[in-house]
This record gives C-alpha cells, structure tokens and sequence, in this order.
C-alpha cells in the first residue's frame, strides 16, 4: 500500500478573501452615486451639472499631473479620485463660480490626499478637506444658495456659475424672479430653521426640493444607494447606522426640552448633509476606524456633534466639521477598540 504524504501550507492571515479588489469597490461606489448625481441636475439644472462635471476633472486631472511629477504610475484608474471629484461637486453650492470649483478640487487632491502618501494614507476625507478650504476662503459664496426647480434651470446657467476669479458675480435677483411661484426659496431649512425659526415639514425633505447643497437632494434616494453598496458588502452599515441613530437620539433630546426652539429629530435626520455625510462620507475607510465598536463610537461622536453644532452653535450645519473631527480621532478610537488577542491581558491590548 502506497504511502501519501499531506503538505499544510499556512500563510499569513486573511485567510478569507472576498473577491473585491479596491477598483471594483470604487467603481460600485461611482455607480452608486450616479442616480444622485442625476436627480441633482434634475433639481438644479445644467449649474450643477457643470459643477459636478468641473469637480470631477479637476481632482482627475491633479491626481494623475502629480503622480507624473513624483515619478509614480498614474493612479486614477482605481476610480478614488473620481470618487472625491463627485462628493465634492455634491457638498458644494449649484451656484458656486466654477473657478472656485477648480481651487477645490486643487486642494482636495494636492494637500488633502497626495500630500499624505495618495490612496490609503489620507488622514481626512479628501472632498471634505477641500470643502472646508472654500468655505473659510469664500465665505459668502459658499453660503449663497439657489432654488430648486427653477423652469429654466435647464437653459439659462445660475448668473454666479460663470463669475470671473476675483469679480463680484452678478445679482441673482433677475434669475431668481424667473423661478416658479411655487418654488422654494433661496435658503435652506436649515437657515430658515435656525435663523428665521420657520419649520420645513420633515417628510418633503425625503424628496429633496429644496435649496441648499447639490448633493442635499431626496434622503431616500440617497438611503437607497447606501443599502444598494451594504448589499454588494461594499460599505459596512454600522458607520451610517450609529450617526443616523445618534442625531436622531440627540435631537429627539433637544426637542422633548424645548418643542418651540429645537426641530423635530426627523427634521434633523433628514435636512442638510446629514444624509449624504454619513452614508458617503463618514465611511470612508481610510480615514474611519476598523474595529466593530469603533465604528459605533466613531458613528455616535459624529452624530452628536453635528446635532450641537447645529442647535447649539452658530452655524446651521454641522456635518463637515463633525466628520472632520471624527477623521482625525479615528486613529485614537482604534487603539484602544482594537479587540484583545487569545490569551493577551487587558493592558496588552491597550498599549499594543
């Protein structure tokens, strides 16, 4: 009888293997964002659609210029950069002269990503970055805000689109009057909310009509392609689930204590960025924890502080610096969540 020898090879952990490369990660998450990008034109019109267009070549284009300066193979082919080109065109104003566009995607990719080391070594969302850059350099603009559903969105451009660099932009006031009866006005819910005390009905926000950033559109079309890259296991639920959970909790707080002062908290879960910010940019794996019960304590941080900001503090909208914030602990929240190993103490873990 012959003899049969087995030979075990043990290799380094993972052992298990998803079948999903980073590029095809990036491509669902381009594809999942596409319907948003659509219903933000349908919105806001041929505005939008340039900003969007604009944003996304820009951070294209300094990304693979960079990667030629360094000496390195172009890197846009794995769709990241594509990626931070459309959340920024989302998170900023349909009316915003595009030259700024231009310095944001700039900023986006140059210091906020490529400065760190390019894929996988940005310590803070890349879009988020270069949003916060335009909103403490051009204040006014980045607060300026038009009506949805204009009826001539889709042939005449918002009259500040097209601005020069460093000129005032035209008035607004000839365009806005050519906007339905019947439409919104210029600001958002959450100005109107904050500074004016005038209530949005919280369930009209699901759709999306409404001023303010192009990416603050329908929160269920936005839910549903969250859910459509959770199904694929693209993106992992708890991050969204933990900040959509904490700002609802915390803003039901607010609202038992004072009804008259602070907004329902399906006001708060569905008006502003929250929605965009916590199913698209919180989750960023780069700059967000790895462990379970860091993502809910990173999630639940989030959430909290974007609710303080907003009711607390002197801005209407909170969700950029609260995921910001979140960035910059998630390091922190990693190690000391980071699970104990077999037969390690409890102080192993933490100084580990």
């Amino acid at each position: 009888m012959s003899s049969m020898t087995t030979i075990i090879e043990v290799r380094t952990s993972p052992h298990l293997h998803a079948g999903n490369s980073v590029d095809s990660i990036m491509r669902n998450v381009v594809w999942a964002l596409l319907p948003i990008c659509a219903y933000s034109v349908w919105m806001f019109g041929i505005s939008a659609l340039a900003l969007i267009a604009t944003s996304t070549a820009v951070c294209v284009l300094s990304e693979h210029v960079l990667c030629h300066l360094s000496g390195k193979p172009s890197s846009v082919g794995d769709f990241s950069v594509v990626i931070t080109g459309v959340l920024l065109g989302l998170v900023l104003p349909p009316g915003l002269p595009l030259w700024m566009v231009v310095v944001g995607g700039l900023i986006a990719v140059g210091p906020a990503k490529m400065l760190f080391g390019g894929l996988g070594f940005n310590a803070f969302n890349p879009a988020l970055v270069g949003r916060a850059f335009l909103t403490a350099a051009f204040p006014v603009a980045m607060t300026s805000y038009t009506p949805a559903l204009a009826v001539h969105r889709f042939t005449e451009w918002i009259p500040s689109s097209l601005a020069w660099p460093l000129m005032k932009a035209p008035p607004l006031g000839d365009w806005i009057a050519k906007v339905r009866v019947d439409a919104f006005t210029g600001a958002t819910p959450l100005m109107l909310q904050k500074f004016d005390h005038v209530a949005t009905d919280p369930w009209t926000l699901l759709f999306g009509a409404r001023a303010g950033s192009v990416g603050e559109t329908s929160a269920l079309l936005i839910l549903a392609c969250g859910a459509y890259l959770i199904v694929r296991k693209m993106m992992d639920w708890r991050i969204p689930a933990a900040m959509l959970s904490s700002a609802f909790i915390f803003g039901a707080l607010f609202h038992l204590s004072n009804p008259a002062l602070y907004p329902s908290p399906w006001f708060v879960l569905f008006s502003g960025g929250l929605m965009l910010g916590a199913v698209f940019m919180a989750t960023d794996p780069v700059a967000s924890p790895v462990t379970p019960l860091g993502m809910w304590i990173y999630g639940a941080l989030m959430g909290l502080i974007t609710v303080l900001i907003r009711l607390l503090g002197g801005l209407a909208e909170g969700v950029m610096y609260a995921i910001l914030l979140g960035n910059a602990l998630s390091p922190l929240i990693d190690k000391f969540t980071q699970p104990r190993p077999y037969g390690a103490t409890k102080k192993a873990r933490v100084t580990a």
